[in-house]
């Protein structure tokens, strides 16, 4: 079974797991993310593997992280997550990458991200639920970090903050690769 079999495999699993557990028809899932319900239906037999902008949206609709829809185990207090597990979410052929480093759902989902974005590259982000905070530190070049289309310059050694609940993107406008770490917290369903 290949990497992306397995996650495919693993999200059906857990998708059905966490839409039990909060009630949900596919219906109520579907309206509350707006993912079709026959999108919802595919995923939870895994027949496809969803865009990172589908899984972001279940996961924000359900009140957990993308780690737990990916892959979600009862543990100890402390949970090692070696490299060879942290979950690659989107590249480009270019060299940009994200990769879910860890996640926990202890008090509200809280996930931390390692970023690489390569020369004219970007990436795109609906909004998240109200309450959901993003903080983000550049270790490498400068990012154009665009809020509710408002453009802030990050550059190397600058950390930014703020309310995830607006449409927003990351974009390297600039001539060196960028590289950041972003913890998001995203509040729990009420």
């Amino acid at each position: 079974m290949t990497d992306l079999d397995q996650l495919t495999q693993s999200l059906a699993r857990n998708l059905k797991r966490w839409r039990s557990e909060r009630g949900f028809t596919l219906d109520a899932l579907a309206a509350r993310a707006g993912v079709s319900r026959g999108m919802i239906i595919q995923i939870e037999q895994a027949r496809t593997n969803p865009s990172v902008g589908t899984t972001v949206k279940l996961a924000d609709a359900l009140g957990v992280s993308i780690t737990t829809l990916l892959d979600y185990e009862q543990g100890p207090q402390v949970r090692l997550v070696p490299p060879e597990q942290a979950v690659r979410m989107w590249s480009t052929s270019t060299g940009s990458f994200t990769t879910l480093l860890v996640g926990t759902e202890r008090r509200g989902p809280l996930e931390l991200w390692a970023w690489r974005l390569m020369p004219g590259e970007r990436s795109e982000s609906d909004p998240h639920p109200e309450g959901t905070i993003e903080l983000l530190h550049v270790t490498a070049g400068e990012l154009t970090l665009v809020v509710d289309g408002e453009p802030y310059a990050v550059p190397a050694g600058t950390s930014a903050t703020f309310e995830a609940n607006v449409s927003h993107a990351y974009r390297n406008d600039g001539d060196e690769t960028v590289e950041m770490t972003m913890a998001v917290s995203i509040p729990p369903v009420r």
